[in-house]
């Protein structure tokens, strides 16, 4: 259900990147559950925009042209005012490409979605920056937990530097145009309500999921901050990490840092499966609040 004051503040139409893609599915289809008028965009496996619900444009974003036509409705059959974007497209993760591939298709891919607003006078971007950013996958232990915002970017991978470059190159849009609205969504690992099935096994080794924290985020709840975002009004560039309230494990929040990370300072009264990847900035600023747990799909109480 969304709030209506969140509702009546989002844009009419909103372009979404990525929309292919496992969140970027969720968002779309949250957007337009809640009125929104979304021109979905991608260009995975070159498939005809025709075989994808609703109105769906395929858009190489490392050709800003196309990013400029598709802002603009300068595109056959896609026309109409664009009033914000949301820009979730990349090589999602550190690994699948070469190094330098990856770099090459992010950095240019989001400079020109940022461009592009600018040149179209879109004046609210909402944006998946990641939780590699504080510093995934924790072989080097995290400064304090719950991590939270407040700590400078500690990229460890290519696909990581580039999302914080992202985040720079944000700050600087907005200091050229002190009305644009820039937010970052620094995601954590994005589920299926399919991909709980094995979650119950991930408790007979809590290294395997050391490398975020035991994090994970709902694709709904997701798509449920992608939309808080939209309504946020505040200018300049800001960031949120955007994780599920719990761990993916059974075991207590406190009794996994202990076990894993005995020497790293834990800064307030953890609830027994609460997320070490702080939400309450996100909660207090944009109103995001997690709905969903994959105990719901495949905890105990599911069976």
């Amino acid at each position: 259900m969304t709030d209506p004051v969140v509702e009546s503040a989002l844009p009419r139409r909103v372009v979404v990147t990525g929309a292919t893609g496992k969140l970027g599915r969720a968002v779309v289809r949250h957007l337009r559950d809640v009125g929104v008028d979304v021109l979905a965009v991608d260009r995975a496996g070159g498939r005809d925009p025709r075989d994808v619900d609703g109105e769906f444009l395929l858009v190489d974003l490392t050709d800003y042209g196309q990013v400029v036509e598709a802002f603009t409705g300068g595109a056959d059959e896609h026309a109409g005012r664009v009033d914000a974007i949301v820009h979730l497209a990349a090589v999602p993760a550190p690994g699948l490409l070469p190094n330098a591939t990856t770099f090459a298709n992010n950095s240019a891919a989001t400079y020109n979605v940022f461009a592009a607003a600018r040149a179209a006078g879109i004046k609210r971007v909402v944006w998946a920056s990641s939780e590699t950013v504080l510093g995934l996958p924790f072989d080097t232990p995290p400064p304090y937990a719950p991590v939270d915002e407040e700590y400078a970017p500690r990229p460890e991978s290519t696909y990581s530097l580039n999302k914080a470059l992202e985040e720079e190159m944000a700050r600087h849009f907005c200091r050229w145009d002190p009305e644009l609205v820039m937010v970052g969504l620094r995601f954590s690992n994005v589920m299926d309500v399919e991909d709980y099935v094995p979650f119950p096994s991930f408790d007979a080794d809590p290294r395997l999921r050391r490398w975020n924290l035991w994090g994970y985020i709902d694709a709904r709840d997701g798509a449920q901050a992608v939309e808080r975002g939209l309504a946020h009004d505040q200018p300049g560039a800001d960031v949120f990490i955007i994780a599920n309230a719990d761990t993916v494990m059974t075991r207590s929040s406190a009794s996994l840092m202990a076990e894993v990370y005995p020497g790293v300072e834990i800064r307030k009264a953890l609830g027994e499966h609460e997320t070490l990847l702080s939400i309450d900035k996100a909660r207090r600023v944009l109103g995001y609040q997690p709905r969903h747990s994959w105990r719901d799909h495949a905890g105990p109480a599911s069976r």
